[in-house]
């Protein structure tokens, strides 16, 4: 789809056109977005949903674990928990509903030192305080469960599943496209401004140079790792400083499939993400990953991070050093010790958008409004299980505060 296949007029080549009007303009077309797009059209409103890409989901949302989380990582009361919460039960509906491929295959959460047993303990406290309840195994019980798992003491989570993060994205673009909301791909945010009555935005089409002026009653600004630099370009001041922190998965190959459950390790203190941990897809393929590296703000000279990500330069963006396998074996064998050698062959990467610098506590989600703006920041982890109850907050904030009616977030 484009611009102009959606019925924006187009009165000269390479020039900026008549003024367009739109009730909600959707800026970022990953599971973010889509949700968003999904729950405002389901409520009646016009809803036009813009990215820079050729697919819907092509960035953040697709290069990640594709985990269901149950929410056992999150301060208490922080918006990470509340969604999480939230939107896990959301999400798990939504897959059964729309027959979303998905399964609750659980969590091991496991020690692999005597060490590590304060924060195995600390970590169930805390998932406590979410209402989240773990269950205590012993090595012997672990060893039932997952034989080849090497392990002091563990947790089981048995709400944690997987989802097909793709099925999943293109079932609420069918949902929304189903209530009258309509997608422009390649399309790129030129600035704007935002007054009183609304937002003026300035959109290009990739494809044709086209420029088309758009003022929207509301926009919500999904853009992911971008989502700071689109906040600014609409005139938005302060905006929280963005650091990119990369994580890379390695593939287990020659047809291995040692576990049927996830297995995590227990989070080191202030290393910014929850370890490199084993993930079983739908398939029955193994992963592991994601390890942390934090980026520069220039991936290359003259280009930041969130500019590479969505552009030609992905390969910057998304790279995995084949150098990283060492780490990664050592990091697998502290609870797979019978990994085999030359059994991880590097997969993919992706890069999450942090608002916390490196050796600090993980910040929580933002949702900032500006005027009718509304921006979503910090959007990592847990975001594609946050995602459908995140939508929520966002279309009250849409609908001035109003409470909207229940049924447009099932």
């Amino acid at each position: 789809w484009s611009l102009l296949g959606l019925g924006f007029s187009s009165s000269c080549s390479h020039g900026i056109h008549a003024m367009e009007r739109v009730q909600t303009l959707v800026l970022g077309a990953g599971v973010i977005g889509l949700s968003c797009a999904r729950a405002l059209a389901r409520l009646g409103r016009e809803v036009v949903l813009c990215d820079l890409g050729g697919a819907v989901g092509a960035g953040t949302s697709s290069r990640n674990s594709e985990v269901i989380h149950a929410g056992l990582y999150y301060p208490q009361g922080s918006r990470k928990a509340k969604h999480c919460l939230r939107g896990s039960e959301m999400l798990r509906r939504f897959c059964l509903e729309r027959e979303v491929p998905h399964r609750i295959c659980g969590k091991l959460i496991v020690a692999t030192s005597e060490a590590q047993l304060p924060e195995l303990k600390a970590l169930e406290m805390k998932a406590a305080g979410n209402g989240v309840k773990l269950e205590p195994l012993s090595p012997q019980q672990v060893q039932q469960m997952e034989p080849e798992v090497y392990c002091v003491e563990a947790l089981h989570s048995p709400r944690t599943g997987i989802v097909d993060s793709h099925a999943f994205m293109q079932a609420l673009l069918a949902d929304a496209e189903e209530y009258g909301a309509t997608l422009a791909l390649r399309t790129q945010l030129r600035g704007g401004q935002v007054y009183q009555e609304g937002v003026m935005v300035e959109l290009e089409s990739v494809d044709s140079a086209d420029v088309f002026t758009v003022e929207a009653q509301a926009v919500v600004n999904c853009c992911g790792l971008a989502a700071p630099r689109v906040a600014r370009s609409l005139g938005m001041e302060p905006v929280p400083k963005a650091f990119y922190c990369r994580g890379s998965y390695y593939a287990l190959q020659g047809g291995l499939r040692p576990f049927s459950r996830l297995v995590y390790p227990v989070p080191e203190p202030q290393t910014s993400g929850l370890g490199v941990h084993a993930t079983v897809d739908l398939q029955g393929q193994v992963r592991f990953g994601p390890d942390v590296e934090w980026l520069p703000p220039e991936i290359l000279p003259g280009l930041e991070v969130d500019e590479a990500a969505y552009g030609s330069h992905q390969a910057a963006a998304y790279q995995v050093d084949d150098k990283k396998s060492e780490a990664f074996y050592s990091e697998v064998r502290r609870y797979w010790p019978k990994l085999p050698d030359g059994a991880l062959v590097a997969d993919y990467s992706g890069v999450r958008p942090k608002l916390s610098a490196p050796g600090e506590p993980a910040a929580d989600f933002q949702v900032a409004s500006y005027g009718k703006l509304v921006n979503l920041f910090g959007i990592e982890s847990p975001g594609l299980t946050s995602a459908m109850s995140l939508a929520e907050e966002v279309v009250q904030l849409v609908m001035e505060g109003g409470e909207a009616p229940h049924d447009a977030m099932q």
